[in-house]
């Protein structure tokens, strides 16, 4: 028989909405990984990717998770009822391949809610080594201003380095009473990518495209960015 998986415990919890939280584990075993890779943890034999939103330089895995209910939903429900000091299995490497492309010095990326997790990896990663020479203009989809939870972090990254990264959050029902104040951009995230190609003055010959989050999302921000002449990598996150 294989040896028993790896654990990690849960040591804080934050919750944001009735179905978003944050949770940070803290690993068994030593765990590297590129900024806007995943981890695989599991529970109760159900097992799923989650992509990570700490740099590797911090000491606990943050993971931003949406609840998926059942009948659909086989392991968000799961890790939903889980307080600290619970444990998950924790497999020992690290996966994917959406990370920083350094071929290109300009990154556009799109995202809808949780899609937001590996481009806050990948710009805490950034900063934390004192890096230049990359542009980051990053676009946050969601249906509601509650959702975004990174949005004060990363204008707090856009206010401190105006000159290489910009955040454009969205929502997409801006006439909801939850919404209500919301003097931001509104619309579906895809809708805006024309738009803001344009206002950024993006080139298409150093510019990557970078979509994560909801399939829909990323057929449209593909569709979009090809009929630009723009190159597209995708992150999907399957609601599970």
């Amino acid at each position: 028989m294989p040896p028993p998986l790896p654990k990690a415990t849960i040591v804080r919890r934050e919750d944001i909405t009735q179905d978003l939280w944050k949770i940070w584990l803290k690993p068994e075993i030593p765990f590297k990984f590129k900024p806007g890779q995943y981890c695989t943890i599991g529970f109760d034999d159900v097992e799923r990717a989650y992509s990570i939103v700490s740099s590797p330089y911090e000491e606990q895995i943050e993971l931003f998770i949406e609840l998926v209910p059942p009948p659909y939903g086989n392991m968000t429900p799961l890790l939903y009822e889980l307080g600290v000091g619970r444990q998950v299995t924790f497999r020992p490497r690290a996966k994917g391949i959406f990370t920083l492309d350094e071929r290109y010095s300009t990154h556009l990326m799109a995202s809808t809610v949780t899609g937001v997790v590996p481009y806050v990896s990948i710009l805490r990663s950034y900063l934390h080594d004192l890096r230049s020479g990359h542009r980051f203009y990053v676009l946050q989809g969601a249906s509601y201003a509650d959702e975004f939870t990174y949005d004060k972090e990363i204008l707090e990254m856009a206010h401190a380095h105006p000159d290489f990264i910009a955040y454009v959050p969205t929502v997409s029902r801006p006439k909801e009473e939850r919404n209500h104040g919301w003097e931001g951009e509104t619309g579906r995230v895809n809708t805006l990518l024309e738009k803001y190609v344009g206002k950024f003055g993006l080139d298409r010959d150093d510019t990557l495209i970078y979509a994560c989050g909801h399939p829909g999302m990323i057929e449209d921000v593909k569709a979009r960015a090809t009929a630009l002449d723009f190159l597209v990598q995708e992150e999907r996150f399957w609601k599970d």
